[in-house]
């Protein structure tokens, strides 16, 4: 349960939200997409209640990525499309090249119309990642909420979606969780969560240079870089 949480998202910003497990990051991004409505408090978009627009207005200024992204039982051209069926070629083209669809497609011998089965199946976790990016590209909204999207990626994937995201969010204001520290560093807000509540708020180099719960994730994430599995004719 989120209390006391009060915070905004400036137009063409990016805001991070990191914390343990169970801190209230999800729930945030839940309710910035209302999903469901907050049981006090408030949340706005452009300064309005979100409650007071009708939901068609509200669902047209958000675009949003999930750790587990469904795709339709269709091909990766209409997956794309859905974020805005009445795109341009030209439009999709610029959409695929932005998300690195395009290194999908080349590999693929049917190429953008290549069936991706049901829920995407036909597509690897990384690959569906680049496509629901390419349809965010394509449906153009101002605000973008990304749920822990870069989690479980392989290397080639997780370079793709990086190099997305740093396009998708020029313009656009966005709403990132993520434990991949390296994914928010650069963001122009970091808030950290704990048991519902901010207990941190800064950039990268403000929150790093300190000694809470952030510095504590930074400085954990240093010594797993520094972890090599040890054979056993490397003892002496």
């Amino acid at each position: 349960m989120l209390h006391e949480v009060t915070f905004s998202a400036h137009p063409g910003t990016t805001t991070a939200l990191v914390g343990p497990s169970g801190s209230g990051k999800s729930t945030i991004l839940q309710l910035a997409a209302r999903f469901f409505d907050p049981d006090a408090g408030t949340v706005r978009i452009g300064g309005v209640d979100a409650r007071l627009l009708p939901v068609q207005t509200v669902m047209e200024q958000l675009s949003v990525v999930q750790q587990n992204v469904y795709l339709l039982d269709d091909t990766i051209e209409a997956n794309i499309r859905f974020g805005n069926p009445e795109a341009t070629d030209d439009e999709l083209r610029e959409a695929i090249r932005l998300s690195r669809v395009d290194e999908i497609i080349d590999r693929m011998p049917h190429g953008l119309d290549t069936q991706v089965g049901e829920a995407g199946v036909a597509l690897s976790g990384g690959e569906r990642q680049r496509v629901s990016i390419a349809r965010a590209f394509l449906k153009d909204s101002p605000i973008v909420l990304l749920d822990e999207i870069t989690a479980s990626l392989d290397p080639e994937n997780a370079i793709a979606v990086h190099a997305g995201l740093a396009a998708l969010s020029e313009g656009r204001t966005m709403l990132i969780v993520s434990h991949d520290l390296t994914t928010i560093a650069g963001a122009d807000q970091i808030l950290v969560l704990d048991d519902g509540a901010i207990v941190e708020h800064g950039t990268h180099t403000d929150l790093v240079a300190g000694t809470g719960l952030y510095a504590d994730f930074w400085a954990e994430r240093e010594r797993a870089q520094g972890w090599r599995v040890t054979h056993p004719t490397d003892a002496s």
